[in-house]
């Protein structure tokens, strides 16, 4: 099992900035009868566990002599920096079914795609329910299985781990190979686009008003300088 180290941590709010500075992330544990327990863990320790684990494999938490099972809940990124700015633990007992969302791993090659087929990816990720051991860090979707175009891999044809269920309709499609189109098609919808988009009626403010007056609606109420605007047009 993966682990990563940990310390209790006092501060909070912003102070929380010089742990950044420090190369610290500000945490939390909670669930399993843990209401909320403060950390702070590496960053650079954590970028590695990250990557190992994802969000749906158990990852070990020490904390001086005390260890904690848990998952990585989710994760607070620096919009700019892409940088972990905080992480949230869900703690978990280890004989209880949880559900979690697992990545799909699309591996192999489709003897399709060589035919000029344009494969398609319906779903990326699949919510999964098992005991936290069991929960598997991705699950291989074998795209060689797809040799004709208009092949398609379903829920149904997933080879789970053991120990591993899903609750979903098992002929959801997860991808699928699309034929290539004709440069007749591409046309076809680069025309009816730019039909769609001549086909939008921008309407003045003026047009507005008396299309709300012919239904009946109550004149909206002019703002002083549209007001001015108008009494200088009437003078003209």
């Amino acid at each position: 099992m993966t682990s990563i180290k940990a310390e209790k941590r006092e501060i909070s709010g912003k102070k929380v900035k010089n742990l950044r500075n420090e190369g610290k992330i500000p945490a939390i544990i909670y669930g399993a009868g843990e209401s909320g327990l403060m950390l702070q863990i590496s960053e650079r320790d954590f970028e590695k566990v990250f990557k190992q684990a994802g969000e749906s494999t158990l990852v070990e938490v020490e904390i001086g002599n005390e260890k904690r099972n848990v998952l990585i809940h989710d994760v607070s990124l620096d919009p700019i920096k892409d940088r972990p700015m905080h992480v949230d633990f869900l703690q978990v007992r280890m004989d209880k079914l949880i559900k979690a969302t697992v990545e799909l791993l699309f591996d192999g090659e489709s003897p399709a795609v060589k035919l000029g087929g344009i494969l398609v990816k319906v779903l990326r990720e699949i919510e999964v329910e098992a005991l936290p051991k069991d929960l598997p860090h991705q699950i291989k979707v074998d795209i060689s299985k797809l040799v004709n175009l208009g092949d398609k891999l379903t829920i149904a044809d997933l080879k789970l781990p053991s120990g591993v269920k899903i609750h979903a309709d098992m002929e959801e499609v997860l991808i699928l190979v699309e034929a290539p189109r004709s440069e007749e098609e591409l046309k076809a919808e680069e025309a009816a686009a730019g039909v769609g988009i001549e086909s939008i009626e921008v309407l003045t403010k003026k047009e507005k008003v008396a299309a709300a007056l012919e239904e009946g609606e109550p004149r909206p109420e002019k703002s002083g300088r549209e007001e001015k605007s108008d009494s200088k047009e009437e003078t003209k």
